[in-house]
């Protein structure tokens, strides 16, 4: 039997986890609630994109009691607007950054982002000006266990747009079997896997950039402290790199 590959991945920064992450999960996840209500109304089985939020909401071990109280904000009157904005610049030594926020004031947004930028030894750059170096993706990361058989999952999902699967580990070092595709077939491949009864731990979009800097450590050090200080930012939902 053929082997998969491990799939390629930017460097996860263990290092930095001091501030509490856990927060910040739920807080992500709470606005990518809202936006999904926003655009699709507040009952799952009618609205996909809440039905993957709802299931990244258990990946971190979200409560129920919070994402309801989340679905019930989003669909009150006094609910947040949030616009979805990304930004774009370096960091130091030419790692390039996506920085993608959802917020309901992009004056501060873009203040405090660039703020950042500038204390880190970065620069925030115009649009247009680093997101040609990443391809947008849908990436679902699986449980090994829940699928029979690899090769067979991989030869079928080729012809719901699946471009590469292979294995990783998640945030604790679990193994875990990573599925990504163009984002434009990501209804595709989620369709699939729900048909083939596959619950994934997660399902994301993501900027993969196809060209990763290799940097020696203490330079690579100062990057991730910089997508460290914007990943605590309220309004920064994700930080994408081009760091290998």
């Amino acid at each position: 039997m053929r082997g998969m590959g491990r799939i390629f991945e930017v460097r996860k920064h263990a290092m930095f986890a001091r501030w509490n992450r856990m927060a910040k999960q739920f807080t992500r996840v709470a606005k990518d609630i809202a936006i999904a209500v926003h655009s699709g109304g507040p009952d799952p089985s009618a609205n996909p994109t809440l039905r993957r939020v709802l299931q990244n909401a258990r990946a971190v071990n979200m409560p129920k009691d919070k994402t309801d109280a989340a679905i019930r904000r989003a669909s009150g009157k006094e609910a947040a607007n949030y616009q979805e904005i990304i930004y774009e610049g370096y960091a130091p030594h030419g790692v390039a950054l996506l920085v993608e926020t959802a917020t309901d004031n992009p004056t501060r947004t873009v203040a405090g982002v660039r703020n950042i930028f500038a204390k880190g030894s970065g620069n925030l750059g115009a649009t247009g000006s680093v997101s040609f170096l990443f391809k947008k993706m849908g990436v679902f990361r699986l449980n090994p266990s829940a699928v029979k058989d690899q090769d067979e999952l991989e030869l079928d999902l080729i012809d719901y747009g699946l471009d590469e699967m292979g294995e990783s580990t998640g945030d604790k070092g679990e193994p875990q079997l990573v599925i990504r595709g163009a984002f434009n077939d990501f209804g595709k491949l989620q369709e699939a896997l729900e048909k083939r009864g596959i619950v994934p731990l997660s399902a994301e979009h993501e900027y993969i950039c196809a060209v990763p800097i290799e940097l020696p450590e203490d330079q690579a050090a100062e990057v991730l402290a910089l997508i460290d200080k914007l990943e605590q930012d309220d309004d920064v939902q994700k930080v994408f790199h081009s760091l290998a």
